[in-house]
């Protein structure tokens, strides 16, 4: 009984924190019709099925809270997400959700149900073709999105759980899958997050090490940015641009790959920090100004020509624009 009661009140408070993040997109009844849609499921005889001890009811309205957190606040995703597990059990159907909701919410939920069936088919991931399927099958972009949270979600619930078989797989899975489409989509902050905790769950002594030595070496690490920044933020404070500007460690996942590919200890590894400007200009100003931007940089310091990437001239698929180099501090 006591865990009945923890399990609630941990549920009230995940539902809480999502009615705060969402609360710019959500509208009055949305979660009135949602409580009474579950509540009609119980009744009749519906009960969520944990699926390798984790509750789906939590796993969605965390998935959604990272949706908001990590994405953007969007209510036909959040409410697609929270009633999915109904439809896929079968006691909730797009009709009913057209009534409560309408044609949007259901064309996502229909989507979703889409590449679950696609799973169901499919016995491994590791093929190009399935991730071709999977986009294709979704048709709706914001159904893909909903998946890789998901999986975020799910990746960050299994830390340290005792099925090492089921953990492996899904850390393969998050990596191979949908990292790439996480990437693909601009969702940097969440492909680095899966692909840290891919490595964390497939090779955890590698990536404690690696965690080690980042953290011992933390303090410096921050003041060598700091350093870099500091005359950079100068120079550009007089051109009078509005900017922001951001330096930060490489991801755990990057650093094992140049550890492995170059073959050094991590002391060997030079490109360890990304420094991000971000410019806020009129749109037709800015190409102009990013590499107004860049030359103050390169001015400063010595860049590597082949290491220039142009995503200014030619825009990445997904609509990314940027200048990238690697300099020398």
């Amino acid at each position: 009984m006591e865990g009945n009661n923890k399990q609630l009140s941990d549920i009230r408070e995940l539902v809480r924190r999502l009615a705060s993040e969402a609360s710019v997109v959500s509208e009055p009844t949305d979660y009135a019709k949602i409580r009474k849609v579950h509540k009609e499921a119980i009744k009749s005889g519906y009960l969520p099925s944990r699926t390798h001890g984790i509750d789906p009811s939590v796993r969605s309205i965390e998935t959604c809270i990272a949706l908001c957190e990590m994405v953007s606040p969007d209510r036909n995703m959040i409410v697609a997400t929270l009633i999915y597990n109904l439809c896929a059990a079968g006691v909730l159907d797009i009709n009913r959700i057209e009534e409560l909701w309408d044609a949007d919410v259901a064309h996502l939920v229909t989507g979703l149900m889409k590449v679950t069936t696609l799973y169901g088919k499919q016995t491994v991931v590791k093929t190009d073709n399935f991730r071709r399927l999977l986009m294709a099958l979704a048709d709706d972009i914001r159904v893909i999105i909903i998946m890789i949270v998901d999986r975020l979600t799910l990746m960050r619930a299994i830390n340290h759980h005792p099925d090492e078989k089921f953990v492996i797989d899904t850390a393969f899975e998050a990596n191979y899958l949908y990292a790439p489409l996480a990437h693909r989509l601009g969702l940097y902050k969440i492909k680095s997050e899966l692909e840290d905790m891919s490595l964390k769950y497939s090779s955890r002594e590698t990536y404690t090490k690696i965690a080690r030595e980042l953290n011992e070496t933390k303090a410096a690490r921050d003041a060598y940015i700091a350093s870099f920044i500091a005359p950079v933020k100068e120079k550009l404070d007089k051109t009078g641009l509005k900017y922001e500007i951001k330096g930060r460690t490489k991801s755990i996942f990057s650093i094992w790959n140049k550890l492995r590919k170059q073959q050094v200890e991590l002391s060997g590894i030079y490109d360890l920090f990304a420094i991000r400007i971000i410019l806020d200009v009129p749109r037709e100003d800015e190409k102009a100004e990013c590499w107004r931007v860049f030359s103050i940089v390169t001015d400063m310091y010595t860049s590597n020509p082949k290491r220039l990437k142009d995503w200014l001239s030619i825009p990445k698929g997904n609509g990314y624009e940027s200048l990238h180099t690697t300099v020398i501090g």
